[in-house]
């Protein structure tokens, strides 16, 4: 018996049983490059290469110093990365088919380091230049070297990596979030089964932000051997060095997460060289691997060099022109002229540069396999699978019976989704679709066991288990849908959580509507589904009530909240959402709701009929007309299941005092299209005449509805929830909220 408080026999249980006191991290393969004398590798031209890493650093310098703004710290740090890439037979990539299907997909999580990234271009695309070959700019989404004098301008190469441009596959910039971006891609390449890998050029004070952890974490469990990350370990992030904000030793936070690890002199392009290539054959353990690069930030930056001030820091002009002269470059230096700088680093371009350049070029070309081949792979990979994307699925005249729910049944929405997504899996190959640890709650695990969790024993499954890991579950999920498979086909998403939880996912959609913005060619698909929307988690109190969320998402362009009435609803939105192919927020409840009936329908003695559900589309439609009873007019605004159940409760008792006409909203943002595309349809639904009798009924923020009342009537005529609640049955929270069919009466008989 050992008392393990006693220093003396803890010191006699080491002796005894050492191996208490060992551990060994299960990593993946371990190799450390650094000085190790290697074989010349075959085809590197030694002279050119450094040459061409000189013509660089010249044109991203030049670059940076025209406007004054940029990043040359990690830039420069990672010259020797990109040049040695490109240029080694690794990456398969055609620069006048930068969108070929075939080509491996090219993500900068380093998003900021544009001057090296619009160098790279310049030089590749001059280099055809001079061969003799036609460049259509805006076709290949090239970048020239005189394109560089408008660097960060409006209109000139982008400040941070947009993915318009060649090798470039994802809009990046916000740190860490290329890595669950690469995952998407990554996903989507081995889950169709298809070879191409992606490439991540990255820093390594990503490595602090927290998705960063989420991505690294999924990418190793899920297999994901197809991802590579080139990591330009510099050890300086803007403010100091990384090791103020990582403690542990560094290469912990890749190797204790499974990953292989290569270590290799990020400047030494036969190290490089060696690493991608290992790297790319793989080591036979299901694993991707990250090649470390111990570099020097800002390497050629003059005093700069070796600090944090080269990250984001211009050298004044005296300096700059003295860094350029020991680059080798005698430049002009006169401010407000940068081109010629540009033309003196260009004119040093040899013609054994441009020779050189064309054949490693055409080495990257060779490796991509022409689009019929991959197609055929790809079908083979997913046989007995229907072979279409979301684009071909059209809504049946009759719908089937599972997507169809009974009117007067009390059913809450979640139900519906549930049903239409596990449909959907049967007829589209290209659907994904997870939660956020929520599958029992928010219902996704039919559709998601169709054909199965993705893992490394099932690479070709279409559910993700994501875990608690918001973010890297957005930008995983979106920036799947923004590649284009062999054959066109286009793969869609839907990843959920509570939509008191979707704030955390705001960014990594963010990121991803920017990207459709500058790259509509490559638009993507996705539903974010928010679920238990409203006071609805009630017992769980304040964390958990989904009030407020689209509050973000309103104000996001490219994408629009759906928030359907009841199951029926449901359905029909989610037909329209794939209709349109625009990202959408899409509500859920978790409590029955009760499904509306419609046609034909009387309410004070006045026959009406109830539009079908098909009508939530137009983001509004009337559930009940006026009376005309010769009593004061009032119309009703509803938005949310269970606010449209109370109504309807206390509807006989409210006509005793007015006439009453109800709004069932569905889509404030729909309704808003269309007024602008069909005002007669809209004033049916709502004449600017009427928008003085609207009172707007909403569980959750009241700016949700300001667009169904006159400016001036927000804080008279809405009536929502501003506050936080607290945690209680439903039907307690919803009377605090004054959501209750009685409070709801009162409000609504006080309004002027």
């Amino acid at each position: 018996m050992y008392n393990i408080l006693n220093s003396q026999e803890l010191d006699s249980l080491k002796q005894k049983e050492p191996q208490r006191f060992q551990y060994v991290p299960e990593g993946g393969f371990y190799l450390n490059l650094k000085n190790l004398e290697l074989a010349p590798a075959e085809g590197l031209d030694m002279a050119r290469m450094q040459n061409l890493a000189r013509i660089l650093r010249g044109l991203a310098f030049s670059a940076i110093q025209g406007v004054k703004s940029g990043h040359p710290g990690g830039s420069s740090s990672k010259v020797e990365q990109i040049l040695t890439l490109v240029l080694s037979g690794v990456l398969a990539f055609d620069p006048m088919q930068e969108r070929h299907a075939g080509r491996d997909r090219m993500v900068w999580s380093a998003g900021h380091c544009t001057p090296l990234f619009h160098a790279i271009l310049a030089l590749i695309y001059e280099s055809l230049r001079r061969q003799g070959t036609e460049i259509d700019k805006e076709k290949l989404g090239a970048v020239m070297p005189g394109c560089l004098a408008r660097f960060r301008h409006c209109n000139g190469p982008s400040g941070h990596v947009e993915s318009h441009y060649a090798l470039a596959d994802v809009s990046t910039g916000s740190s860490g979030h290329g890595f669950s971006a690469a995952l998407g891609l990554a996903t989507l390449q081995k889950s169709c089964g298809l070879p191409c890998k992606v490439f991540v050029m990255a820093g390594d004070a990503e490595t602090e932000e927290g998705i960063s952890y989420e991505a690294r974490n999924t990418i190793n469990t899920l297999g994901m051997d197809n991802l590579i990350v080139s990591l330009d370990f510099n050890n300086f992030g803007i403010d100091g060095p990384i090791t103020e904000v990582i403690g542990s030793p560094y290469i912990s936070h890749w190797w204790g997460m499974g990953w292989n690890v290569v270590e290799v002199d990020g400047h030494n392009f036969t190290e490089l060289f060696y690493a991608y290539q290992k790297a790319a054959q793989g080591f036979g353990n299901a694993r991707p691997t990250v090649v470390i690069c111990h570099t020097i930030k800002g390497k050629h930056y003059g005093k700069y060099e070796n600090t944090p001030a080269s990250h984001g820091a211009p050298a004044p002009q005296p300096e700059y022109i003295e860094i350029m002269k020991k680059l080798g470059f005698e430049i002009p230096g006169v401010e407000g002229d940068i081109q010629k700088d540009i033309d003196v680093v260009t004119s040093q371009i040899t013609p054994e540069d441009v020779s050189y350049m064309i054949q490693r070029l055409e080495l990257a070309k060779k490796k991509i396999k022409s689009e019929d081949e991959l197609k055929k792979t790809m079908e083979k990979a997913l046989a007995g699978r229907p072979i279409a994307d979301y684009k071909s699925i059209k809504r049946p005249e009759t719908l089937p019976p599972e997507l169809v729910f009974k009117e007067g049944e009390k059913t809450p929405t979640r139900n519906a989704t549930e049903a239409f997504f596990r449909w959907l899996m049967g007829k589209n190959a290209f659907f994904y679709i997870g939660s956020g640890d929520l599958a029992k709650s928010i219902l996704t695990s039919k559709a998601e066991d169709v054909y199965g969790i993705i893992s490394k024993i099932n690479p070709l499954g279409r559910g993700i288990r994501f875990g608690i890991a918001e973010q890297n579950m957005a930008m995983m999920s979106t920036s799947l849908t923004l590649d284009i498979l062999p054959g066109g086909f286009r793969p869609m998403s839907v990843f959920a959580s509570y939509g008191v939880f979707t704030s955390i996912m705001s960014n990594s959609v963010r990121m991803a509507l920017i990207n459709n913005y500058f790259d509509p060619a490559a638009k993507g698909f996705f539903i974010m589904l928010a679920a238990h929307d409203g006071p609805e988690t009630a017992e769980d109190g304040p964390t958990h009530h989904g009030m407020f969320w689209m509050s973000l998402f309103n104000a996001y362009p490219g994408i629009k909240v759906y928030k359907p009435m009841d199951a029926n609803d449901t359905i029909e939105m989610l037909f329209y959402a794939l209709e349109r192919g625009e990202p959408v927020a899409f509500s859920v409840m978790r409590p029955p709701t009760p499904v509306l009936v419609r046609g034909p329908s009387t309410g004070s003695g006045q026959a009406y009929s109830v539009p079908p559900a098909r009508e939530a589309i137009n983001g509004a439609y009337v559930y009940k007309p006026f009376s005309n009873n010769g009593k004061p007019k009032k119309i009703l605004a509803v938005c949310g299941g269970q606010v449209m159940a109370n109504i309807l409760e206390i509807l006989p008792e409210l006509e005793d005092n007015l006439d009453i006409k109800i709004i069932a909203v569905t889509s404030p943002e729909l309704f808003e299209e269309l007024r602008a595309r069909d005002r007669q349809k809209a004033n049916s639904i709502l004449s600017d005449e009427e928008r003085q009798y609207v009172v707007a009924l909403h569980n959750g923020w009241p700016g949700f509805l300001h667009p169904f009342v006159l400016p001036g009537d927000y804080e008279k005529r809405v009536i929502g929830i501003s506050e936080y609640l607290k945690s209680g049955p439903a039907a307690e929270v919803y009377q605090l909220a004054g959501f209750d069919a009685k409070s709801l009466k009162e409000k609504i008989l006080k309004t002027i």
